[in-house]
């Protein structure tokens, strides 16, 4: 403050430094501490941590290092994406477009793999801040959300939450953390008890939760939902409506359950070998298909069955070629007119169910519409069978086209249903609308008015 010395390390003991005082500045030794600060203005006026190289970033420049963190956060990018392509690909820019000196305000931009992550953090924490708040300040309890994620073998909770906020409901994404041992219910609570505890929460101020189809979220007596219920009775536990609505269209008659396997055994014939892969896609592009790849099938992701099914139909002829041309023990399977009539109608069926299925997810998607779409889509159940019955397949696009046109390219000709097989789709048709009764009974609306359906 006084002279303005550099002193090392070793000078900054105390009695070191008193002997410099003395020293060299004797003549303030009666100063007081109030004429000290008045001389230190001087200091606050020109800062000396430019002068050690510790300069201040100016807000321009922090803005613009945030900007570029949420950015990369949006897309998921791994963090070195700033330092190793944008930062090089803007400087770049800069100097070509709008010369050297641009070029150089712009590198003074903090992008280093450690500053992206330390931003992202910093935007988590606030996100987080403000969501705890808007729950603590909610008027009406707020309901939660678990999902239970596996990737590369790190089992992950994922938890969302619904609440009031400005007489508007709102949902967010509340924590994702790792589950670092066991994946039981016991653990799952402890881990939402300790976010509940550092954000200073009780299950007091939670209405619902709902769940996945992880058999630790579902036990009746040590799942997580019987966890919870036993601390807190007054909450209501509800299973995932998406993941009953997957376990309710299971259910298939041997004949249509067959078809699909057969159909999941080719599909997997063709991708398991890069080979055959690329030979089948080159066929693709020579026939001039719409497509060119197969999908994979997964009991997992929902909606895999729909678009396999379809994917397989529009490209059935190329691949009927690519399977004899190879000779597969499925090849024939192509050219049966019944086969190809249980694909067309497979392919139309889970098509309708993948549409129902999207429609009660999304944000905004409240109990009455997801209701609405359900009842509506039972209700067509019965006449469509009615339909099926009298040779009526106007709702099923892809089965009518096989009946109505004649397949010259496969050899199957003039196509009709046989009796057995419209029976097979009734019946289909019948299970379908028990299983979706079963997994979806009457909605019980309870005293407070609040209905226990997850969507």
């Amino acid at each position: 403050m006084i002279c303005n010395a550099k002193l090392r390390n070793s000078s900054l003991a105390p009695a070191k430094l008193r002997e410099h005082f003395l020293k060299l500045h004797g003549k303030h030794k009666n100063t007081t501490l109030t004429e000290f600060k008045v001389k230190r203005a001087r200091f606050d006026e020109k800062a000396t941590l430019p002068v050690f190289a510790f300069a201040p970033i100016n807000k321009p420049i922090l803005t613009a290092s945030y900007e570029v963190a949420y950015l990369i956060a949006k897309q998921g990018k791994p963090h070195t994406i700033a330092e190793t392509l944008i930062k090089p690909a803007v400087l770049t820019m800069a100097n070509i477009m709008l010369g050297k000196a641009s070029e150089v305000k712009l590198s003074q931009i903090p992008l280093s793999n450690d500053t992206i992550s330390d931003r992202i953090e910093d935007m988590s924490k606030d996100i987080l801040a403000q969501v705890v708040a808007d729950l603590i300040s909610s008027p009406a309890k707020f309901s939660l959300q678990l999902e239970s994620t596996d990737v590369s073998n790190l089992s992950q909770l994922a938890v969302f939450v619904r609440y009031v906020k400005d007489d508007v409901i709102k949902e967010d994404f509340l924590f994702c953390k790792p589950l670092t041992t066991t994946t039981k219910a016991a653990a799952v609570k402890k881990l939402v008890d300790d976010f509940f505890k550092d954000n200073n929460f009780s299950w007091d101020m939670v209405s619902a939760v709902f769940l996945d189809g992880a058999p630790a979220m579902l036990g009746r007596k040590s799942g997580f939902g019987a966890l919870v219920k036993a601390d807190a009775p007054h909450i209501i536990v509800t299973h995932c409506i998406l993941h009953r609505h997957a376990l309710a269209t299971k259910t298939l008659p041997p004949k249509l359950a067959e078809v699909l396997k057969i159909v999941v055994e080719c599909v997997n014939y063709v991708r398991n070998s890069a080979l055959r892969h690329r030979i089948f896609r080159e066929l693709c592009k020579e026939m001039g298909s719409e497509f060119e790849v197969l999908l994979y099938h997964s009991n997992v992701r929902w909606l895999s069955r729909g678009q396999v099914l379809n994917r397989v139909f529009a490209v059935r002829v190329e691949l009927a070629l690519f399977l004899q041309e190879h000779q597969h023990c499925h090849a024939d399977c192509f050219k049966n007119s019944e086969f190809i009539l249980i694909l067309a109608y497979m392919a139309d069926i889970f098509a309708a169910l993948n549409h129902l299925n999207q429609q009660m997810q999304g944000g905004g998607v409240n109990i009455i519409e997801a209701e609405e779409n359900l009842k509506a889509f039972q209700k067509k159940l019965p006449l469509w069978k009615r339909r099926i019955e009298s040779d009526n397949f106007a709702n099923f696009p892809l089965l009518d086209d096989c009946v109505s046109k004649i397949e010259n390219v496969s050899g199957i000709g003039d196509i009709s249903v046989p009796a057995e097989l419209k029976q097979a789709i009734a019946t289909h048709l019948d299970s379908l609308a028990k299983s979706l009764d079963g997994y979806f009974p009457t909605r019980v609306i309870s005293s407070m008015g609040e209905t226990a359906v997850h969507v």
